[in-house]
């Protein structure tokens, strides 16, 4: 490599040593609005998903309860015994 410095580089300093451009009087403001907002929003979905979850698990409680899957049904090739 030589120990000329690069056009790209040269020019990166002098915008880094020159003076800073005027940052606009409401962007602070504005981006913390922004940002407050996608707070809420990503809390109000993570509540959600956290409900349907919720939801969910109670549905299939209240299903498995009612039609208990883990029974084996009753055998319908024989008649039951009575009268021995």
């Amino acid at each position: 490599m030589s120990g000329l410095p690069d056009r790209k580089e040269a020019q990166v300093r002098r915008l880094l040593e020159g003076p800073y451009p005027v940052v606009p009087p409401g962007l602070a403001s504005g981006a913390a609005a922004r940002g407050d907002r996608l707070l809420r929003r990503r809390r109000a979905v993570r509540r959600l998903g956290w409900m349907l979850l919720i939801a969910a698990v109670v549905a299939f409680t209240v299903w498995a309860t009612l039609t208990r899957p883990w029974a084996t049904p009753p055998s319908g090739i024989s008649p039951p015994l009575e009268g021995w």
